[in-house]
């Protein structure tokens, strides 16, 4: 069998035909579900988390410093530093929404230059959460600040405002291992060494989202 790709080298989307789904279990975020699933002339089962997906914001200040917020994230037991984020557990609500919304509740910011800057598959080996990263600059405080609204882990967010080219630093160096820390960092520093050039519109199309959805592999809220 011929193993070299002589196509596109792009993400395509084709769906093996799926023959049977049990859900394992229903969580209060995401679902895990297994699903058979014809690959080839082989019927294997594959496990998969079920989840809304999410986005993040890098947010830019005039002086080329983005925020982190130190959170606590528990299954590694660990306070991790990371931008704004939030998931999409509602289907009223567009990406570009959603990241305005968490930009004001997390860190009681909000911007007026808006644009996508990466977008990601968190673990699509085992997870359906796609993630989309916005760029946020022209940034001010609002005038009520941080709501405090969040319990638990969310209750307290110190922030830390870092230079862009240290926080490349960081992430080689390995003390800066959150995903959308490490992607987004990355891809403002190779957006910025272009001048900013390649950047997309806040509300561009979101393709993979689409095609996930369709294939019944979003999580959606409870009735």
């Amino acid at each position: 069998m011929d193993e070299i790709w002589h196509g596109p080298v792009e993400d395509d989307f084709d769906a093996h035909e799926v023959v049977g789904r049990r859900t394992q279990f229903v969580g209060a975020v995401w679902d895990v579900r297994s699903d058979d699933v014809l690959i080839s002339d082989h019927s294997v089962t594959r496990d998969l988390v079920v989840h809304p997906g999410a986005v993040g914001i890098i947010a830019l200040d005039e002086h080329d410093r983005l925020l982190l917020i130190r959170q606590y994230r528990h299954p590694v037991g660990s306070y991790l530093f990371e931008p704004p984020a939030g998931l999409l557990d509602t289907h009223k609500e567009s990406a570009l929404a959603c990241a305005r919304r968490e930009l004001v509740e997390e860190a009681g910011l909000q911007a007026h230059v808006w644009h996508v800057l990466i977008d990601f598959l968190n673990s699509p080996g085992g997870t359906s959460e796609t993630f989309r990263c916005f760029l946020a600059r022209g940034l001010e405080q609002v005038p009520e600040g941080r709501s405090h609204t969040g319990e638990a882990e969310e209750a307290h967010l110190p922030q830390a405002w870092v230079g862009l080219d240290e926080a490349v630093k960081l992430v080689l160096a390995g003390k800066i291992q959150n995903p959308t820390a490490t992607n987004g960092i990355l891809a403002a520093a190779a957006a910025r060494a272009r001048g900013w050039a390649d950047l997309r519109p806040a509300d561009a199309p979101w393709p993979v989202r689409d095609w996930v959805e369709s294939l019944g592999n979003v999580r959606t809220p409870p009735v």
